[in-house]
């Protein structure tokens, strides 16, 4: 057993309300390549990755503190945030929750990509109404708009999940990119109105989701010739909304 796989089988005792996922041979075989260069274009046509999984009792103690909230609330992570509730005030059941995310997720990234240290983070919890998605997206580094490709944990709870252009989005045909740029921009394209192709992309596998209560290991970060920044969209909810939760954690390479 490489060294890589060993302090992965002893993460568990670690991690507080995560599980690590067990990767087929298929997936070792691509965390090593992310794990030796994480700029590595060609792996990253093969993400995201599912790269843990949430307790049971956390999953639904998160969604039923969600399910209290009938409009949605979104919450940076940062020096104020950590001073407002757990310093200075008293930590809400979502921020304990995300506190704990955040030390899982950095215990599994120092072991997957050591060169990864925290950029930024923020989570969304509440009522979604939303009828349609804003459009198909890559997160990106404005503080580093020169960087390359980056690692980001994101984690949908319970329902809602997210769509993501599956493969190499650079060698779809002229049709696809065409159906992609609707969804990008949300507005009709001659292929038809951004709702319709939403529905046939799903259907074609071209977009994919997100399965929920996974961490998924994605690709965030600027244009670069070396990484395919992963390209993704939240999921509609049904008429009259959905509550879920959702987290996301974004690092730099040292």
């Amino acid at each position: 057993m490489t060294s890589l796989r060993q302090a992965w089988a002893a993460l568990p005792p670690r991690l507080r309300i995560l599980e690590p996922v067990q990767f087929s041979s298929d997936h070792w075989s691509l965390v090593e390549r992310l794990h030796a260069n994480f700029n590595d274009r060609e792996a990253h046509t093969h993400l995201p990755l599912p790269i843990a999984r949430f307790r049971e009792a956390a999953g639904k103690e998160i969604h039923e503190h969600a399910k209290r909230f009938d409009d949605v609330k979104t919450v940076y992570v940062n020096d104020s945030w950590f001073a407002e509730r757990f310093v200075n005030g008293t930590p809400d059941t979502m921020a304990n929750y995300v506190r704990l995310y955040n030390a899982d997720v950095d215990e599994m990234m120092g072991v997957l990509v050591p060169s990864a240290r925290y950029r930024k983070a923020h989570y969304a919890y509440g009522k979604f109404t939303v009828p349609e998605p804003h459009g198909l997206h890559t997160d990106h580094s404005a503080e580093d708009p020169d960087g390359e490709g980056e690692p980001i944990c994101i984690a949908r709870i319970e329902t809602l999940g997210t769509h993501y252009v599956a493969g190499d989005y650079k060698a779809h045909d002229p049709e696809t990119q065409s159906m992609l740029k609707a969804l990008r921009y949300w507005t009709a394209v001659p292929e038809g109105e951004p709702e319709n192709i939403l529905d046939e992309l799903l259907k074609r596998e071209t977009l994919k989701t997100i399965p929920v209560n996974r961490v998924m290991l994605m690709v965030a970060g600027n244009s670069s010739e070396n990484s395919q920044i992963t390209q993704h969209i939240a999921a509609r909810p049904p008429d009259g909304g959905l509550h879920s939760a959702f987290i996301q954690r974004q690092y730099k390479l040292a």
